[in-house]
């Protein structure tokens, strides 16, 4: 019996050095050192020996046994150093190579226009206000002088969330919480971007989401005549310093008078194109005299204050800016479109 655990050690040692992947490695030790294993048939077979031969059997069996698990674990060892080694050779970095640029974004068209136009409007002193897209009906339409049953409610068909909250059809309610906040109390000049939503049909010139800028400035004797310098002042920085205004009379429930304001087509000068329909004018933004019953609900006196307002959309200033023809461009995220406005 001696004989044979001599036999089955160098068998196993032999298979260990054999061994080239950890699970041949395992192979050989379940083989060998496993609960159906020679060595352990061997040292099961014991109780057949003599007194005087068992302890010697038995030792050997431990001895060889030991010799056995302790190759198998260094040589597991050395398979797991060359596996790391391995795998840090073809995942060797060449820290010397230049490094890889990542693609860099860039503003959203619709962004930087209403970046410029903030910064012109503050410029001419006025601040930059927000308010909540889901709004209340009464700031949306009562406070800007559209009660429930006024027939201009039907020139927006609205997103309504309950009877009273609604999706807001204008940036024209947080004017109206402005001035609200401020008592009765001037000087009231600011301008708001944003969102906007209305039930229009998606085509190329309409979206039932898109951008506004309104300002409002409200204070001491106010006139028309600041109104059309103001707008004029803004339409020479944004567009160029040769473009001209025009003030044509129109209809707003909540300014009074009313005007629509033109600017000069600036592909033909003024002189008429396919473009301005040939009229040498493209029209531009919606603008008036606060109606002194919108003053009024906001708290302050229509006989000591007066004001004006005006709203413009941001698609259509980057339309025209930029000589896109259809406004489902700014929303389809095509990274081909939205690349050409990058910035350095």
């Amino acid at each position: 019996m001696i004989n044979e655990l001599s036999r089955l050690e160098d068998e196993a040692l032999q298979e260990v050095v054999d061994a080239t992947t950890k699970k041949e490695l395992e192979t050989v030790r379940v083989t060998y050192l496993g609960k159906k294993g020679p060595i352990t048939e061997v040292l099961r077979g014991m109780g057949k020996l003599s007194a005087e031969e068992r302890p010697v059997v038995g030792q050997k069996a431990n001895e060889v046994r030991a010799r056995i698990q302790e190759a198998i674990e260094s040589k597991q060892q050395r398979l797991e150093e060359e596996e790391l080694e391995q795998k840090l050779a073809e995942e060797r970095i060449d820290v010397t190579l230049p490094g890889q640029p990542l693609p860099r974004g860039g503003k959203h068209p619709l962004t930087s226009v209403v970046e410029e136009v903030e910064d012109i409007f503050i410029g001419m002193g006025f601040e930059v206000t927000e308010g909540p897209e889901v709004e209340q009906d009464y700031y949306n339409f009562e406070k800007l002088n559209l009660p429930p049953d006024h027939p201009a409610r039907d020139m927006q068909d609205s997103f309504y969330v309950s009877q009273d909250l609604l999706l807001r059809t204008q940036t024209s309610p947080v004017q109206a919480r402005t001035m609200e906040k401020k008592d009765g109390k001037g000087p009231v000049k600011i301008v708001c971007p944003g969102k906007v939503y209305r039930r229009d049909e998606d085509d190329a010139t309409h979206s039932h989401q898109f951008m506004q800028i309104e300002g409002l400035y409200v204070d001491r004797n106010v006139r028309m005549s600041d109104l059309k310098g103001v707008l004029d002042t803004f339409v020479k920085k944004y567009f160029g310093e040769e473009r001209e205004i025009r003030l044509r009379p129109s209809f707003f429930p909540f300014t009074e008078p009313s005007v629509e304001v033109d600017v000069t087509c600036g592909l033909c000068g003024g002189k008429g194109c396919r473009v301005c329909k040939h009229t040498g004018w493209i029209e531009v933004l919606g603008a008036g005299m606060v109606h002194p019953s919108v003053l009024e609900m906001s708290g302050f006196d229509p006989e000591e204050y007066s004001g004006f307002a005006f709203g413009m959309g941001v698609e259509r200033f980057a339309m025209l800016k930029y000589g896109i023809d259809d406004i489902r461009h700014f929303y389809t995220n095509d990274t081909r479109f939205l690349s050409q406005f990058k910035r350095a």
